[in-house]
Parts: C-alpha cells; sequence; structure tokens
C-alpha cells in the first residue's frame, strides 16, 4: 500500500500542494479520501506573519468529483495555529488548503469549478436534474447563488451610445433606455 499512495497523491491531487493521501477507502455506497496536509508553517491572514506553533486539528468534509459512479468525500485534516505577532488581532487560525478548499467551503474547487460550469450552461430546475445524473446533487438555488457570487465580466466602453425615453404610463413613469450601438 506505501507504493501505492504516491500514485494516488499525484491522481488525486495532482495541482494541490502540500496535501498527502493517508488513505482510500471504498464502499458501496462512496469513496471516502482520508488526506492531511503536510505545510510545516502557513501564514496568518490576518498579519501575514508565518507560523509553525499548532494549536489544535479538526476534520473537514470537502465533497470532491465523483468516481466511478459514486460520490468522493475528502476526510481533510485542517491544523489550526496560533498567530506568532502578538499585536495581531487572530489569536488562532485555521490553515487554507489552496486549490482544494476555501473557507466555509463545503465542495472541493474541482467540484465547484464543474458546478459553476453547468450552473451558467443549464441554471435552475434543468442544472439540479443534471448534477443528479453525474451524482454530484445540488439544489437549483446554490447553482444560482454560483453564477451569483461569480465576479462581473469586464465591460468595454462603448464608443456609441443610443438614448430613449419612454412613459410606462402617461404622466406618471417615465424611464429612459441607453443601448451600446
Amino acid at each position: 500500500m506505501s507504493e501505492v499512495l504516491p500514485l494516488l497523491d499525484e491522481l488525486l491531487f495532482r495541482s494541490v500542494d502540500g496535501v498527502s493521501v493517508v488513505s482510500v477507502e471504498v464502499t458501496d455506497t462512496a469513496v471516502v479520501v482520508e488526506a492531511r496536509t503536510t505545510a510545516k508553517r502557513v501564514p496568518c491572514p490576518g498579519c501575514g506573519c508565518w507560523s509553525g506553533r499548532r494549536h489544535g486539528s479538526y476534520l473537514r468534509f470537502p465533497r470532491d468529483l465523483p468516481a466511478a459512479g459514486k460520490p468522493v468525500v475528502v476526510s481533510l485534516r485542517v491544523r489550526r495555529f496560533v498567530c506568532a505577532q502578538e499585536t495581531c488581532r487572530r489569536r488562532t487560525f485555521a490553515e487554507q488548503v489552496p486549490g482544494l478548499t476555501r473557507r466555509f467551503g463545503r465542495q472541493t474547487e474541482r467540484l465547484r469549478s464543474e458546478l459553476v460550469a453547468v450552473a451558467l450552461a443549464l441554471a435552475g430546475r434543468v442544472g439540479a436534474r443534471m448534477t443528479d445524473i453525474f451524482e454530484a446533487p445540488v439544489s437549483r438555488n446554490t447553482l444560482l447563488r454560483l453564477v451569483a457570487s461569480l465576479p462581473d465580466p469586464v465591460a468595454a466602453t462603448p464608443r456609441v451610445l443610443g438614448v430613449d425615453e419612454y412613459a410606462q404610463r402617461k404622466g406618471r413613469i417615465y424611464g429612459t433606455v441607453l443601448v451600446d450601438v
């Protein structure tokens, strides 16, 4: 098994540094990947000071892309550290694994990017039905929330602008429309 674990690291977390696979358990209903972080020191998100003094640890269970028709759950051991700066407002902080998780996230970045792609293509109820098919079920509201959380695209400055005024109700409600011609 010891010679298989490096191959699993490369297969499951090839784009993520600082994570190693401890074990993989396949059951009838799911695949559970037990992983842990390997960084010795991490920066404090409050002040940026590097800390290696551990405060404790806890488990996170983000969902990942399904494998062989079964949902994958990553059992990730995340450590808490004590900030070395006495002037920092954060006394303790949890390490984040960039490329794998985000704060308060219940999904890995890979699964989140796939869900965003489905949400942009299909949105709402149809997107929720599609995620059921590839074994990553989420609600339609989750898909819409993912679309709303995306940054706005950069809009080019228009060269020609058309202006039109209209009345919804004569003498009461007026509006102006600006059109990029």
